[in-house]
């Protein structure tokens, strides 16, 4: 496997993101969960990003209990997770305060077995509260040894040049793929600039990048792809019109539909790293032949003009999903 950086670690191209633990795109079982995390270790998949909401503890229950049943796997895996999405009184709200931040931290370790994650990342900003004060909070968890790096998720290229002048950030995750290219207005960049990774969940488009989309009966069961724009009708049902010719695409090029976004995504920079989810085997070899393609300009070339800036009908969020990640255009 291809190697990156995130801050001083070596971590593979591909990385794994373990929402898939937490049934968010359907139901699952642990015994499946350790199946990917075999094909992980197999592969020489070594980024595994969790957080402390996915399944309310699930994601990290189940990474904790392989890394019990399998002794030495941690050396095999540089674990990131986070925090800051919290309720109170039924609200969704966001908590960047040092107490918070601490211990949900100790938390996912006591969760995972662990001493240390590889990385620690705010998972949503609170707009409130001065970024610099967040990352001097995160420089005193690095001190303390419960993280050796820090990052944060959906920020914007101007918190990322703040945060980052008070204590380095060697992450910042952001949705990015074929059908969300808004990183390329400033944070793919930005990253680049000040040798961040950039870490992109969804690089598959929540399905709609491969070779076996979601079912449209199947949305409505999902709580996260319900009220999803791209996902609601008649979005929907255009989406799949529209990335047919990219699946065509993929199968001329000798290449599984998700395995050519993966690796479109992993040719728009050194310093990108997708992280899709699967709760498939199969599906999982299909990303591995994305990370193991090496795609020409002109191979870009090619998917862009099958898939050019701005295709994707409907906006990624709802209106309440949006609150939290910051915009920036």
């Amino acid at each position: 496997m291809k190697q990156r950086k995130i801050g001083e670690a070596a971590v593979s191209a591909l990385g794994y993101g373990a929402m898939s633990f937490a049934e968010f795109y359907g139901p699952t079982t642990e015994e499946n969960s350790f199946a990917i995390l075999d094909a992980c270790r197999d592969a020489g998949v070594t980024h595994i990003d969790t957080s402390n909401v996915y399944g309310m503890g699930r994601s990290e229950k189940a990474i904790g209990q392989y890394l019990k049943d399998h002794p030495g796997a941690r050396d095999s895996f540089h674990i990131a997770t986070k925090a800051a999405i919290t309720r109170r009184d039924g609200a969704r709200f966001f908590d960047n305060s040092a107490e918070h931040l601490e211990s949900e931290l100790d938390a996912s370790l006591e969760k995972m077995g662990i001493e240390c994650v590889d990385l620690f990342y705010v998972h949503r900003r609170e707009a409130e509260r001065p970024i610099e004060e967040v990352a001097e909070t995160l420089g005193r968890l690095v001190a303390k040894g419960k993280t050796r790096a820090v990052g944060f998720s959906e920020i914007a290229p101007s918190s990322l040049r703040r945060a980052h002048a008070v204590h380095p950030v060697a992450a910042v995750q952001s949705e990015y793929s074929l059908q969300t290219r808004a990183p390329e207005l400033g944070l793919v960049q930005t990253c680049a600039e000040l040798g961040v990774a950039l870490v992109a969940f969804s690089p598959v488009g929540r399905s709609l990048l491969t070779d076996h989309p979601l079912d449209a009966d199947i949305i409505p069961s999902l709580p996260f792809l319900a009220p999803n724009p791209r996902f609601a009708p008649p979005n929907y049902a255009r989406n799949l019109e529209l990335t047919a010719p990219f699946r065509a695409l993929a199968a001329e090029m000798g290449l599984p539909a998700a395995g050519l976004a993966v690796a479109w995504c992993l040719a728009k920079g050194d310093h990108v790293i997708p992280i899709p989810g699967t709760r498939s085997v199969a599906h999982f070899r299909e990303l591995l032949a994305g990370a193991e393609a090496e795609l020409k300009p002109e191979d870009v070339a090619r998917i862009e003009t099958v898939l050019p800036v701005g295709w994707a009908h409907g906006d990624r969020y709802s209106a309440d999903q949006w609150v939290g990640p910051e915009r920036y255009c």
